[in-house]
């Protein structure tokens, strides 16, 4: 085929654009749909419980993956910085999951256990209070929104329909876990559990 007919072509050209990404798509992404590593919760990991699930809905609705990614990459300057590496087993669970490369802050992958509740609080309310350089903005209202049970109990019960193992045991629990919980406890509760599973296992 002529090189200048497909350049003056503008139609032709966006077909075979498509042609080559899906056939790129194709060799890169259906092999990793069969690797056991991808598919399966690397040991460890479980399915958040009703409260983290709370917490992470928080984090996704506030932006937090704006600035913050949750993947460490296997460079040394990363692992030195945030510890061991992350595996794709230890993200099965998130929907979305919240790798990213935009780090305006620092990577959260391992932040789990870092810090007490009471300095996550602090920084989340205002975070220069604890952190004099930091350019994120407060969170101070999570403090006065409530977790609502039903909205988790919902949220569940579609992540089991998408394959996550929640159990019958798992939905009696969600009003002793999150009533009366407000959206700064479960976004904390959900910090602190990042990456500690597979830290753990390493």
């Amino acid at each position: 085929m002529n090189h200048s007919k497909v350049e003056k072509n503008i139609t032709l050209m966006a077909i075979l654009i498509a042609v080559v990404i899906s056939i790129g798509g194709l060799v890169e992404i259906v092999p990793l749909m069969f690797q056991a590593q991808v598919v399966e919760p690397a040991e460890g990991v479980e399915p958040y419980d009703p409260l983290a699930l709370a917490g992470r809905a928080v984090y996704v609705n506030e932006g937090c993956y704006n600035c913050h990614s949750q993947m460490i990459r296997p460079l040394r300057a990363e692992t030195e910085r945030y510890g061991p590496y992350s595996l794709a087993g230890e993200s099965v669970y998130d929907r979305p999951f919240q790798w990213g490369s935009k780090r305006t802050g620092p990577d959260l992958a391992r932040v789990g256990g870092r810090y007490s509740d009471e300095w996550q609080r602090i920084h989340l309310i205002n975070p220069r209070d604890v952190v004099p350089e930091s350019n994120m903005p407060g969170y101070p209202w999570l403090e006065d929104r409530m977790v609502d049970p039903n909205l988790v109990e919902r949220r569940m019960r579609v992540l089991r329909r998408l394959g996550d193992p929640y159990t019958e045991e798992d939905f009696e629990s969600i009003e002793d876990m999150v009533l009366g919980k407000t959206e700064m406890d479960a976004i904390i509760h959900y910090l602190q559990g990042l990456g500690t599973a597979q830290a753990q296992e390493r």
